[in-house]
């Protein structure tokens, strides 16, 4: 026997204050000193006007770890949130390869002995987390459970992690050497936060929103990796990660920053995310664009907003844009936390009333999944 389950309480947590698209480069780092060329057209695409990033401004470094990002969240939903009894998290770069992010966060927030889950990707890693939390306290094996998506971007993205490798361009006397654009269009795309949600059975306070479905797909069976890190293409299109490659290459050639192949992204995108899984939730689920009081798609870029909106009404399924939400312009690109903080913010606004149903569209280019989440406020 199910349960219903209902979305309580949300939070957000965005490290520092906002950093403008003027202050960008002097936040992250220059690297070799050079002022990148593609930074300003990729800013004016992407409609990013703000982000936050963990970055101590004094020193350059790290101020705060992934774990302890998402804590902060954590701590965000309130010290007055009862037992948990499930916590998953999703995130695209944890601090380290073993353990698992979740167990870290675990660590930090202190709490007594409880389930946690860890869910890898990208963008889609937070979504995967929720459903996971969702589905423990659907079956009835949670009374509440936490989901979380977090990124700490900036851990690679900062100047100085692009120094051996251009170093090592000058060594074989390119002429102009430079970061490739596949690396240096993401340092502009991405930044730091993390964001929570708490799940129970009953709903509670002046806000609750019942969770009625969470569908996720992947369209990997017939494309190839988009957006990557940790490894590198090889010549027949493939990945050779990190642990085939040697480890004086790691630095030579970036292996860890974070990679996108823009062409084959904006060739497939919005048909591989949208268009094809949106088509089998609508006979699915009887979804009618009509019902939609508040369509929350996270988007990497304002470059995308077009595209969905026209594919939308190409398919039927047209959303007034006042139905539209987002903050990517004031809050960044944070990937996997992106649909926490865009969900957090309308959640406070006081602009949900109760009966108003919610669809959020997750996309996620590493190898073109896609996620979507209808709720109904009560």
């Amino acid at each position: 026997m199910t349960s219903d389950v209902f979305l309580t309480r949300t939070a957000a947590f965005l490290p520092f204050s906002p950093v403008s698209n003027e202050d960008i480069e002097e936040v992250l780092g220059r690297i070799a000193g050079k002022a990148s060329r593609a930074r300003r057209l990729i800013l004016r695409s992407n409609g990013i006007q703000s982000r936050h990033y963990a970055i101590d401004r004094a020193t350059g470094q790290l101020a705060m770890t992934n774990a302890q990002l998402t804590a902060s969240a954590i701590r965000g939903l309130g010290d007055d949130i009862g037992p948990v009894d499930c916590l998953a998290t999703g995130t695209s770069l944890p601090d380290q390869l073993m353990p698992n992010h979740a167990v870290m966060v675990h660590g930090e927030l202190g709490w007594p002995r409880l389930e946690v889950v860890a869910c890898a990707g990208i963008c889609l890693a937070g979504t995967a987390a929720l459903k996971h939390a969702w589905l423990s306290v659907r079956s009835g094996d949670a009374r509440r459970a936490v989901a979380t998506g977090s990124e700490l971007a900036s851990a690679v993205m900062r100047g100085s992690r692009f120094e051996a490798e251009l170093e090592h361009k000058l060594e074989a006397l390119e002429e102009r050497p430079e970061l490739a654009f596949e690396k240096d269009f993401l340092r502009w795309m991405l930044s730091d936060g993390a964001g929570a949600v708490l799940l129970e059975r009953e709903p509670r306070g002046p806000l609750s929103l019942r969770i009625d479905w969470i569908d996720l797909s992947s369209a990997a069976h017939e494309l190839p990796v988009c957006m990557y890190a940790g490894a590198d293409k090889n010549a027949e299109g493939g990945l050779d990660g990190w642990a085939r490659t040697a480890p004086a290459d790691w630095h030579r050639d970036s292996t860890f920053a974070v990679k996108q192949d823009v062409r084959l992204l904006n060739d497939n995108i919005v048909r591989a995310t949208l268009a094809e899984p949106l088509a089998a939730v609508i006979e699915k689920r009887g979804l009618k664009s009509q019902d939609i009081d508040w369509f929350l798609p996270h988007l990497s870029s304002n470059y995308f907003v077009e595209p969905v909106s026209r594919c939308l009404d190409a398919m039927g399924f047209s959303i007034p844009r006042e139905r539209w939400f987002s903050n990517l312009s004031r809050k960044g690109n944070t990937g996997s936390a992106s649909p926490y903080i865009m969900l957090d913010e309308l959640f406070r606004s006081g602009r949900i009333q109760p009966g108003h149903k919610l669809l959020m569209f997750v996309p996620e280019s590493g190898r073109f999944s896609s996620g979507f989440i209808h709720m109904e406020a009560v």
